[in-house]
């Protein structure tokens, strides 16, 4: 059967506000790739140890966990304009101490306290509030189409970013330029970026904002004041607690910590790392395209299984191969089939909830994922620190993840989404 690209109707249809938000997804993705291809080198120039890079990193994804909790969750209420502004403020705030000095303990505030991506993917509150509004402004029918897209162009904006990231930091060294320096103008462009998001974001329109529903008050409405959520909370709570286990294993093999091992296993130079991460992320774009049409015949869930299950199997493979074509080879494999369950899951999500907790439903497990994805990079980092387990967090990460597809099956096999109840 020739493979088809979902239909471009569903992009037409898009909103100003949906065209919007396309674009500030490719400008924050582009600083996101840009940054986190040589986020780890760049700390390892201006002399941090493993343990203090791996904590750092951590107490990255924990910041901004804490952050998008209080943000996502509040958003439906406090404004998705206003909160979508507040992340992109912070990411400047984080771009611009990362550029101005190497001190470690400014460098640790300004990551737990501001919007740095050390994986290349979406971090802070701007995805969940992100996908509400794009849910509520196309029919629920080409939602996980409308996803897909979204996800495809984030992942091209990733993949120019490294390339470009890697690409720059390369020629100024080339030019002389010492090894740390030649880093600095890219957390120069993150806050620019940041910058730039928090102007185009002002340019919403009320439309985007959550609808005004009128609820009776129950039990749970304490509950739903606190975290966004009243029917759906248990529902979300056990999504998150998969996805947190999903995000743990993930969390061995972020971006920058993959292309620091392609450094120390294979000596790759900034420019290969950043060439190698633009074909991963193309073929990972692409490949959410096909999800929104394998969803179609067998639904949300079931796609979700059975693109992920195999991915992580090739996960397993990337340490055992003997030289760099091989691996990357690999690699690229892997992410051609990995990222197919990502608009699928955020689909599901959305689906599974009420429309008016959307943005919370999405921010509470971004949240749990941004959570147990936090430690695995220390861990990372210290067996990284030791030639011989250089494979082990490959290991980890394939067999972590084979659980939670395992896990996710057995408890939401037979929750579906309206649409597919329809059908």
């Amino acid at each position: 059967m020739p493979f088809n690209l979902p239909h471009l109707e569903s992009l037409r249809a898009l909103t100003p506000d949906g065209r919007l938000l396309f674009t500030t997804r490719c400008a924050r993705l582009f600083a996101y790739g840009m940054l986190s291809v040589v986020l780890v080198l760049y700390l390892k120039a201006v002399r941090l140890s493993e343990d203090r890079i791996g904590l750092l990193l951590m107490l990255t994804l924990l910041g901004d966990t804490v952050i998008s909790l209080w943000l996502t969750t509040t958003a439906d209420h406090f404004g998705r304009r206003r909160t979508l502004l507040a992340g992109a403020l912070l990411m400047a705030l984080a771009g611009v101490v990362f550029a101005a000095t190497d001190d470690f303990w400014l460098l640790l505030l300004a990551a737990t306290v501001g919007v740095i991506s050390p994986s290349g993917n979406e971090v802070g509150p701007f995805l969940s509030v992100e996908q509400a509004a794009l849910a509520q402004a196309v029919p629920n029918e080409r939602r996980t189409e409308v996803f897909a897209w979204y996800n495809l162009v984030g992942s091209l904006a990733t993949a120019l970013g490294a390339l470009c990231g890697g690409a720059l930091t390369q020629w100024l060294q080339n030019q002389g330029v010492s090894e740390a320096e030649s880093y600095r103008p890219l957390a120069v462009g993150y806050a620019m970026i940041g910058l730039l998001l928090a102007v185009l974001f002002t340019r919403l329109s009320p439309a985007a904002e959550a609808p005004l529903a009128a609820r009776e008050e129950t039990p749970g409405e304490e509950l739903r004041r606190r975290f966004g959520l009243h029917r759906s909370f248990w529902v979300v709570v056990k999504l998150s607690c998969l996805f947190a286990l999903d995000a743990f294993g993930g969390g061995f093999v972020v971006q920058s910590v993959v292309a620091y091992w392609f450094s120390l296993r294979f000596g790759v130079e900034p420019a290969a790392i950043g060439a190698i991460f633009l074909g991963a992320n193309v073929v990972a774009g692409f490949s959410g395209l096909a999800a929104a049409r394998v969803a179609r015949r067998i639904g949300l869930l079931n796609t979700m299984i059975v693109t992920h299950l195999p991915s992580n199997v090739l996960l397993l493979l990337v340490p055992l191969m003997p030289n760099l074509p091989l691996a990357v080879l690999v690699l690229l494999l892997r992410f051609s089939i990995s990222q197919m369950d990502v608009p699928t899951r955020q689909s599901y999500t959305v689906a599974v909830v009420d429309p008016d907790e959307r943005s919370a439903a999405a921010g509470v497990t971004g949240v749990a994922r941004s959570v147990g994805s936090a430690v695995a990079p220390t861990l990372a980092m210290l067996l990284l620190a030791n030639p011989a387990l250089l494979g082990v967090p490959f290991f980890l990460a394939g067999g972590i993840k084979i659980m939670y597809d395992l896990l996710l099956y057995r408890s939401f096999a037979a929750v579906r989404p309206e649409e597919e109840r329809k059908g």
